[in-house]
């Protein structure tokens, strides 16, 4: 049997895979092969100015860069840049996004207590520190980024945050199923947790005696735990102290 020298010249002019034919396990792996690679190099593109813009952001403590320094550290071109971002503000989101990731990652592997409201206080105190400027995020995207974002974009700032939602979420929602929070819906209590730590750690940055995170921690603590709980775990924790001292 002698095969035609294309298999397109089996088919007639214009004429298209049946609807419903699986096309041939061959045809998608070449497709895939080509779109992995595609998809490869215009991730590494991004990431080119996702880091060119970071480094400015840490070099000048400020967002304030022009699209053309970012293209200009990247030794990229412009044209590149408007390929993925539509503009400043939708690479500031990008970046934003990806710090947001990079947090959650860094709660996951310090909140590790069994405790819920002791994962709970590790989270808090981390938050703070990565809200508070200079301490340990060098970039000020979730000050001065964030509130612009948190009034003008809403919902960029929910889809933003969702993880880091989501995070404190399960650990509030543990936390209610064991009788340890005052009665409240789970969501509107991180709300209120995210927003306290993040907006104190800001405006008190830079001040006299600035609040700390245990500080925080300790008025979020006793406004959604029940003064009965707060005592049996006062109670526990001396515990333990007082039988070494006997």
């Amino acid at each position: 049997m002698v095969l035609p020298e294309s298999v397109d010249s089996l088919l007639p002019p214009d004429a298209a895979p049946a609807a419903g034919v699986a096309e041939p396990p061959w045809r998608q792996r070449a497709i895939d092969r080509s779109t992995q690679s595609v998809r490869l190099r215009a991730a590494k593109r991004v990431q080119r100015f996702l880091n060119s813009a970071r480094e400015i952001i840490a070099e000048r403590q400020s967002i304030e860069f022009t699209v053309q320094e970012v293209v200009d550290h990247s030794e990229q071109s412009l044209r590149s840049f408007y390929q993925y971002f539509e503009g400043k503000h939708g690479l500031l989101l990008a970046l934003f996004e990806e710090e947001t990731d990079i947090a959650v990652r860094r709660f996951r592997a310090s909140a590790v207590a069994d405790d819920p409201l002791d994962r709970l206080r590790e989270a808090v105190l981390l938050l703070y520190d990565l809200a508070s400027p200079g301490r340990i995020s060098v970039q000020p995207l979730f000050a001065d980024f964030a509130q612009g974002l948190v009034a003008e974009h809403p919902d960029e700032v929910a889809a933003a945050f969702a993880p880091l939602i989501e995070f404190f979420y399960a650990i509030v929602e543990e936390a209610a199923d064991r009788d340890l929070l005052r009665p409240g819906r789970p969501r509107r209590i991180v709300s209120i947790i995210l927003q306290t730590a993040t907006m104190t750690a800001v405006r008190s940055a830079g001040g006299h005696q600035p609040i700390t995170g245990e500080e925080v921690w300790d008025f979020v603590e006793h406004a959604i735990v029940p003064d009965e709980v707060l005592a049996a775990r006062a109670e526990a924790a001396e515990s333990p102290t007082r039988r070494k001292s006997r």
